[in-house]
């Protein structure tokens, strides 16, 4: 496959990888890292992808993968997803106060939990990512998945009424 074949086939996606790209990993130049590293992949395989028939979603799927092997690797710090419910809540009425107050509380709470649990509420519930996707990147069963879900939504409900009847 020549240069101009490559482009015609595969440059018409980049928006939607990066995309793809920053939705799992939310962070612009951790998407725009993996999006060039799918188009040096694909690149190096340009002789064998003329039987793809479907390049929008052979593109799609090898940038999610290459992004769940980048938040299941050392190098992806976990810092970069901490939990950022409430940092630019504009404050303008006590109702705003205490919605600050309570996303502040959650927060703090959810820090405190052990980092699997963590992991998954900031994938599943803040990220929006599918019991699957979750799966991937984690590399838990759909079982363990569910269950230490449970148990952190449930730890965040009791420790939140512990704070909620102390005010």
């Amino acid at each position: 496959m020549d240069a101009a074949r490559f482009k015609k086939m595969f440059l018409p996606y980049h928006r939607k990888l990066y995309s793809v790209a920053l939705r799992l990993l939310e962070n612009e130049e951790d998407a725009e890292d993996v999006v060039q590293e799918a188009y040096l992949k694909l690149w190096d395989k340009r002789n064998t992808l003329s039987i793809i028939q479907n390049p929008e979603a052979f593109c799609t799927t090898l940038v999610k993968n290459l992004c769940f092997d980048l938040l299941r690797s050392g190098q992806y710090t976990w810092n970069r997803q901490q939990v950022q419910l409430a940092d630019n809540l504009p404050l303008a009425s006590s109702d705003d106060i205490e919605t600050y107050d309570n996303a502040q509380a959650v927060k703090e709470i959810v820090s405190h939990l052990p980092q699997q649990q963590q992991r998954v509420i900031f994938l599943h519930d803040l990220k929006g990512c599918s019991y699957e996707e979750v799966e991937k990147i984690t590399g838990m069963n759909a079982i363990n998945l569910r269950v230490t879900l449970s148990r952190a939504r449930k730890k965040i409900r009791e420790e939140f009424l512990k704070l909620y009847k102390k005010r």
